[in-house]
């Protein structure tokens, strides 16, 4: 595995296209052994709370199964990553297993709604693997995450939490979704604002749903 050692990587650094800045943390890990051949590596002892940083301005941090099951010890360290990384995109990688699955919804809604984080489920760390090879050698250098167009990636979760607001079908998900590059842009929107998209009902309830208290 081809492995660049750095002594002053700054914490908001941007490796180079095909690199990834890990934490050195993971240096042992299975996870960073399937990138051999794939990813090159730079090590990092000062990125904190994120696991790995990559070209395209984004950063990734992985929440396992045992984090999950553990208890809530694991939201604050999401909060704590959405607060180190202003200006990069962040993106959360959670393990969704058997074990884990009773706890995926209501972590999703905090991740996707409250955070305006964006969230990936993989089965294990070596669909983990894969996942970030695939956000390192994308179609092109560009953060899928930062277009317009909702990532494919990420289409069926979206689609999926937006409808389950009241009233919300899937058309007028897709709607919300075309003039709102996010699930967080929904949620900081006025009923004003959402009304001309999906009528002065509907706009109401979305508008509820994001701000009463989740339970």
């Amino acid at each position: 595995m081809a492995v660049t050692e750095s002594k002053a990587v700054l914490v908001n650094a941007v490796p180079p296209y095909g690199y990834i800045i890990a934490n050195e943390k993971w240096r042992e890990s299975v996870l960073v052994q399937g990138f051999k051949g794939s990813v090159k590596i730079i090590f990092e002892e000062q990125l904190g709370v994120v696991d790995f940083h990559l070209s395209d301005k984004s950063c990734i941090l992985y929440v396992s199964e045992s984090d999950i099951v553990a208890g809530n010890a694991y939201k604050r360290k999401i909060v704590r990553f959405r607060n180190a990384n202003s200006g990069l995109q962040g993106i959360v990688v959670v393990e969704k297993t058997r074990l884990s699955e009773q706890y995926f919804n209501p972590l999703q809604k905090f991740v996707v709604l409250e955070l305006g984080l964006n969230l990936l489920p993989v089965l294990n760390t070596a669909e983990a693997t894969q996942l970030i090879i695939q956000l390192v050698h994308g179609e092109s250098k560009e953060n899928p995450f930062r277009k317009k167009s909702i990532s494919r990636l990420l289409d069926p979760v979206v689609l999926t939490l937006v409808q389950q607001i009241p009233g919300v079908g899937k058309v007028k998900a897709l709607s919300l979704l075309q003039r709102y590059s996010s699930i967080h842009q929904i949620s900081q929107a006025s009923a004003g604002d959402l009304e001309p998209i999906v009528g002065q009902a509907t706009a109401q309830h979305i508008w509820g749903f994001f701000h009463k208290p989740l339970v």
